[in-house]
């Protein structure tokens, strides 16, 4: 049965780190304090502790299906503003990855019942970029394009959030971040988005600074 090798490992884990760390659990349960809210990709290829080379306790994470915040999920709503208020992470980063399933359903629409509503916000993502997308004729150079399109959107509909603005007016942070995993490689990609000069363009519309 898999679950019994599931547990096995889950033994040979603690073995693991009690051998190097004798108080290992010990520090573990006295609570956390990372840097980083990670919000990537259910994607069962893409593990953020693992790709990042960081330990329990150093990174909060939230995974949906292809790494959307969207305004009326409650779910993203509250990790993000545990992270902001109480974790008073530094970091945010959305990471989105290629070969993205999430991101093929988007470009090739059909009636996938509950995730019609949920990938729409992908096919919004594809409206906002239409005339750049468009004029992509290679379809893997276009998947990849809309995935970090997609990247790009989401770190635009976190500085939007209202517990995000306070705390970034008020301490300079969270700071956002855009990254793309590609699993072709196994390396991280910094889309290197200037989020503070792109949602400058925007802040008329969005900005919920009191005066």
């Amino acid at each position: 049965m898999e679950f019994e090798r599931i547990f096995a490992n889950n033994k040979k884990w603690v073995a693991d780190k009690l051998e190097k760390d004798p108080s290992y659990f010990d520090k573990l349960s006295e609570g956390q304090q990372p840097e980083f809210l990670y919000i990537g990709c259910s994607d069962s290829r893409v593990t953020a502790e693992d790709l990042m080379g960081l330990q329990p306790g150093e990174v909060f994470i939230h995974r949906n299906v292809a790494n959307l915040v969207i305004s009326t999920d409650n779910n993203v709503n509250a990790v993000i503003q545990f992270a902001v208020e109480f974790l008073k992470v530094k970091y945010i980063i959305v990471c989105g990855h290629y070969e993205c399933g999430g991101i093929k359903a988007a470009l090739h629409p059909s009636d996938m019942g509950q995730l019609n509503s949920w990938l729409q916000t992908l096919r919004d993502v594809y409206r906002l970029h239409r005339a750049e997308l468009d004029g992509i004729e290679d379809e893997r150079e276009l998947f990849d394009r809309l995935v970090e399109l997609n990247v790009q959107e989401q770190c635009m509909n976190i500085v939007k959030i209202d517990h995000v603005q306070r705390a970034w007016y008020k301490t300079g942070y969270p700071k956002v971040y855009g990254w793309v995993f590609d699993v072709r490689t196994g390396n991280l990609k910094d889309l290197n988005l200037d989020i503070e000069k792109v949602y400058g363009e925007i802040r008329s519309i969005y900005d919920l600074k009191p005066e």
